[in-house]
């Protein structure tokens, strides 16, 4: 719909909308907001850490979730949409990412975790880990996560630059109001 100004011969028209496409189109514009900035700071992230991987993992229900974003090396370490392994995600990890939580693993293969979460890992081809909580108002949002096929220690660098992208993202709000 357009509507002219009868006092301006010279006014550009202005396109107004019904509320409700309004909605659906501010909906958009904020989740191509949203998109843009998660997959800037997963870039920024493993730019800076030089790792293979960096993943968001989103929570779209409680403790349920999946690689929704990731920044790669090589397009052989993509893993988008893999739900991980749920069995080993349980309360207990959860409680500890809503406590803010970072875990950084130099080693898989000499770190004491579970089971089914070193071969998940294997699986993915990781031998270095680093998770930090994407923490809102509401809870736990998601995981910024860095992956690497070696072993690597993590610096307290590499940890500050995982928690500045987590705090970035949570401070968006298209994230925050999610």
């Amino acid at each position: 719909m357009q509507v002219y100004s009868d006092s301006d011969p010279n006014r550009l028209p202005q396109l107004t909308h019904p509320p409700n496409l309004q909605r659906v189109l501010d909906r958009l514009v904020g989740n191509i907001e949203r998109d843009n900035l998660v997959q800037q700071t997963a870039d920024q992230v493993r730019d800076a850490l030089e790792v293979d991987r960096v993943v968001l993992y989103y929570f779209y229900r409680q403790w349920k979730g999946q690689v929704t974003f990731e920044s790669l090396s090589s397009d052989r370490f993509s893993i988008y949409g893999s739900t991980g392994p749920d069995e080993c995600f349980n309360g207990d990890y959860a409680r500890m990412y809503l406590e803010g939580r970072v875990r950084a693993i130099a080693d898989i293969e000499t770190e004491a975790i579970a089971p089914c979460h070193r071969e998940f890992l294997r699986n993915l081809q990781v031998r270095a880990n680093l998770v930090v909580p994407i923490l809102t108002a509401k809870g736990l949002w998601g995981l910024l996560v860095a992956h690497h096929g070696s072993i690597r220690s993590w610096s307290h660098y590499d940890i500050e630059q995982v928690k500045s992208g987590a705090e970035t993202l949570a401070a968006a709000p298209s994230i925050r109001e999610s």
